[in-house]
């Protein structure tokens, strides 16, 4: 699934007052912080994590690690701010058409 346009402006304006559920620092990507967001994401379906990385190689490896892992679609990254997005059988969030 790839989001449209404005599928992802949607999410964006949605994602904006939301503070980061997951922080990744000095330990990194390990497997108790994938566990963490693939529970968030069960559970919220929108959620922004903080990369605290040196460069912007590292951030941007660790998050297509996220991606990779949790099969999540990426939304937004701004500075460390790292926007995902990932429909759970619930349905919480009702993206627009394309």
């Amino acid at each position: 699934m790839n989001l449209s346009n404005k599928q992802k402006q949607y999410l964006k304006s949605e994602a904006h007052h939301l503070k980061p559920i997951v922080m990744i620092g000095a330990n990194g990507f390990t497997e108790g912080v994938l566990a963490e967001i693939d529970h968030a994401l069960n559970f919220h379906e929108l959620i922004k994590i903080k990369v605290s990385a040196e460069d912007r190689e590292t951030k941007k490896l660790i998050c297509d690690a996220i991606i990779r892992e949790t099969k999540a679609l990426p939304v937004q990254l701004v500075g460390s701010n790292f926007t995902i997005f990932r429909p759970s059988e619930d349905k919480k969030i009702t993206l627009p058409k394309s």
